[in-house]
């Protein structure tokens, strides 16, 4: 059955390569709308939707853009513009997937439109810019992204093998389907349960998971590197998730101190405004991460340091940091609309938090474990187990209380 892709993206300056990948697309049988957002020249092609009426719905016109010349403006003008208008076009079913190419300019303008579509939606952005940090780009939702190796500035040897790999990738994507029988077999009806990892309590989490999948439910686990802990917390607010599993809280560790996975001053937060079930520990809160170790800030490098591999330093969080860390889970924690129950393992919170290990600090974790208690509201549930985070006993607390939450 043909699909229809939206092909996004400046026809001013990349019009060529937008019909070349056009070409490929309809000639595997499959329809196309193409969204001029260019604002330097006419199009090279003829678009669907016009600069025009994306210029429009960003709140200007063509021609107040072009007259201003600002370049940045523009491309923000008409980056909503396009978010406005494919977001649209996939609500009243037009289109079934997004490709677009550019560079720094129209992959920040058509990679915030793909992001307003829903995960499983195919999203393909081929660009300069895709083989440094993608983060601001992708954000939380799974848009692939292919390096364009050249420049995309004509239709070469080089560059055609590119675009029509690109094209026949968005081409698989919309013609793939899941069947009634994989999403049976994935549990659409099971409950979906949110889980948070980090290296250092893979023991607890696979525990876990395990048990609650044993019981019928269906496990998401999210790595906590800062995308992960918010890729979790947009689906939550989407309504995807109904409980959470939040072992792994270390990005709030980034966020205080300034680490490189930081979720953003919003973590933990979305399952309390939902009210869904939520099981919480603080797993990894002893650690916090930096690149590598030449990479480490000036200030912190007489500070306890670990290795964790060639391109992962941990730092060692303080007694005065967990103090902080303390206070900011138990403030998100009682804002809960939801039912709460917060585990402590007075081991150590994480594999290299016990006696022994490089990371192992009684009194930070006691700072942590009193503070927590201390500020929490006392209708929210404290367990605290003479465990480390890994242990089994730990792992299977947390499985069976948060079923019996899901079962209230």
């Amino acid at each position: 059955m043909a699909k229809t892709i939206a092909l996004l993206g400046t026809l001013d300056t990349k019009g060529r390569e937008f019909d070349y990948i056009k070409q490929i697309i309809e000639k595997r049988g499959h329809k196309t709308i193409v969204i001029d957002a260019g604002i330097m020249g006419p199009p090279m092609i003829h678009p669907d939707i016009p600069r025009e009426e994306v210029a429009l719905k960003g709140g200007s016109t063509i021609e107040e853009l072009i007259s201003k010349k600002d370049r940045g403006f523009a491309i923000s003008l008409m980056s909503k513009g396009a978010s406005t208008i494919v977001q649209q076009l996939y609500k009243e079913g037009k289109i079934d997937g997004i490709i677009s190419l550019g560079g720094s300019g129209g992959t920040a303008l058509a990679t915030a439109a793909m992001r307003m579509l829903p995960v499983g939606v195919p999203k393909v952005m081929v660009s300069t810019m895709a083989s440094g940090d993608t983060r601001p780009y992708v954000g939380v939702k799974d848009i692939t992204m292919m390096y364009s190796v050249v420049d995309i500035s004509g239709v070469n040897r080089l560059s055609s093998h590119i675009l029509a790999n690109a094209a026949g990738a968005i081409c698989g994507m919309v013609e793939s389907k899941v069947s009634e029988a994989d999403e049976a077999s994935n549990g659409k009806e099971k409950p979906l349960i949110g889980a948070t990892m980090f290296g250092v309590t893979t023991p607890c989490v696979e525990k876990v998971r395990s048990i609650l999948e044993e019981n019928g439910c269906e496990v998401l686990v999210f790595h906590a590197t800062g995308t992960g802990g918010m890729a979790m917390e947009s689906l939550i607010e989407s309504g995807f998730i109904n409980a959470v599993a939040d072992i792994t809280t270390t990005e709030w560790c980034d966020e205080l101190v300034g680490g490189v996975l930081s979720a953003g001053p919003t973590r933990l937060e979305a399952a309390g405004k939902i009210g869904i079930p939520q099981v919480v520990s603080v797993g990894a809160l002893d650690m916090v991460n930096f690149g590598p170790m030449d990479t480490v800030p000036e200030q912190f490098k007489a500070r306890k340091l670990y290795k964790h591999n060639p391109t992962v330093t941990l730092m060692r969080t303080t007694v005065e940091e967990n103090r902080k860390l303390g206070e900011i889970i138990a403030e998100k924690l009682n804002k809960a609309k939801g039912p709460v129950v917060l585990f402590i393992p007075l081991k150590g919170v994480s594999a290299i938090d016990k006696e022994g290990m490089p990371f192992y600090d009684p009194e930070a974790d006691a700072m942590l474990f009193e503070t927590l208690k201390k500020h929490l509201k006392p209708s929210i549930e404290v367990r605290e187990l003479n465990c480390n985070i890994n242990d089994t006993e730990f792992a299977e607390a947390i499985a069976y209380t948060l079923l019996q939450l899901i079962k209230k």
